[in-house]
């Protein structure tokens, strides 16, 4: 078999707000109401995670699943009926009303966005609409309030129409993802809605970058690679599992932490995926605890995933509808359907730290030890970014080749 094992990396963004003001009544229902909507968000990331990842099973795979969902979410501000009911469930909505995912989406986004001085963490919205087309202004209203969505009405024929919004995606992303769309601009397309997130952060405790080694990683095919292997030992949580390993390290003010999972060696990194779940994913964030003395290893990499169209990605979640040209964005204006949801994203982890960001834009168209435990990432890993505190997922993504 295959030695096949994986490692998430997961950076958690998390901060104590009970320190900053007494809260309330009004406070605890809000809390209660975002509590809903991040698991709504962190049970959508699982999902669209691993019905990607069974697409590209020989392939690394790195996504931002707040990303995808907060462009959704943008356009299900202006749908209706049945195309309402189908995006609701495909994002894990059910229970929740249309005011409380937005209440909810405003309260993530302004705390994401300030969330420790020593990390840098940015979330942008925007929407582009093709010039001259009148929609529903209270679509434009609840975005705006919601999203601080940027809006911008441009000619769509014009030559330099693409190169502006890719100059926004560029500069939303400080230069790590600088062109999503490419020209002409098809004549029916009548609207993008765009999510751009940033991350930036700096270990708590970095690696010495003398004892980076180049050591040899076994890909899932079975081949081994030279790589740099970055090393430390100390004091760091821990829990042993089941059928993994897992380990915690901060980043920052400890505001921000990465996980890292290492199934065991006859565990096939595909198969570990398929077991990955907010009841699994809220195990492994109680189980850990301090050990001294341990053993670390983990791969310095850079990763690039996509241009990647998440169109049948979504239908097989339940979304087909929205992408039908009987769709209903009524909220917008009629006869309006999503013709592509593109997404990319994109990361680098070094002794330093870790930085990353995604993209994803809704195209809109008109119808028609008792040694030192050790730990060793030298195989297959997956990686998620996320905020502790409040629980989003903002990342997530496997390595099968580096």
């Amino acid at each position: 078999m295959k030695r096949i094992v994986s490692c998430i990396l997961i950076i958690i963004l998390c901060t104590t707000l009970t320190g900053c003001y007494v809260i309330d009544n009004k406070d605890l229902i809000n809390s209660r109401k975002d509590e809903r909507l991040i698991h709504a968000n962190n049970s959508f990331a699982f999902d669209v995670f691993k019905t990607i990842n069974s697409e590209d099973v020989e392939k690394n795979v790195f996504i931002s699943p707040l990303s995808i969902s907060a462009a959704l979410t943008m356009t299900y501000n202006g749908a209706e009926t049945t195309t309402k009911k189908s995006m609701e469930e495909t994002l894990e909505f059910t229970g929740l009303n249309r005011d409380e995912v937005n209440s909810g989406f405003k309260y993530v986004n302004e705390y994401l966005n300030k969330i420790d001085k020593k990390i840098e963490l940015s979330i942008a919205n925007s929407i582009w609409i093709r010039e001259g087309e009148i929609i529903n202004q209270d679509f434009v209203d609840i975005n705006q309030d919601a999203f601080d969505a940027w809006i911008r009405e441009v000619d769509f024929s014009k030559d330099g129409a693409v190169d502006e919004i890719n100059q926004w995606i560029d500069a939303s992303t400080n230069g790590l993802i600088k062109k999503m769309l490419k020209s002409p601009i098809s004549n029916d397309v009548m609207m993008y809605l765009i999510n751009a997130i940033y991350f930036k952060g700096q270990w708590t405790k970095q690696f010495d970058k003398n004892k980076t080694i180049i050591s040899e990683f076994n890909n899932g095919l079975g081949e081994q690679k030279p790589i740099k292997m970055m090393r430390m030992q100390e004091t760091i949580d821990y829990m042993k599992g089941e059928d993994f390993k897992a380990v915690k390290m901060y980043y920052g003010n400890k505001k921000t932490a990465m996980y890292c999972l290492l199934p065991d060696e006859d565990l096939d990194i595909n198969s570990f995926i398929e077991t990955l779940d907010t009841n699994r994913w809220a195990q492994i964030q109680e189980g850990l605890t301090e050990v001294e003395d341990l053993v670390l290893q983990i791969p310095q990499f850079k990763m690039e995933y996509g241009i990647k169209n998440l169109n049948e990605t979504l239908k097989s979640l339940g979304m087909s509808e929205a992408f039908e040209p009987n769709a209903d964005f009524s909220g917008i204006r009629e006869g309006l359907f999503i013709s592509r949801v593109l997404h990319k994203a994109v990361i680098e982890v070094n002794e330093e730290g870790s930085e990353a960001a995604g993209v994803t834009v809704v195209e809109v168209k008109e119808s028609a030890m008792e040694e030192p435990i050790s730990f060793i990432a030298d195989r297959p890993f997956v990686f998620i970014i996320a905020d502790e505190e409040m629980g989003s997922i903002l990342f997530m993504g496997k390595t099968f080749d580096l």
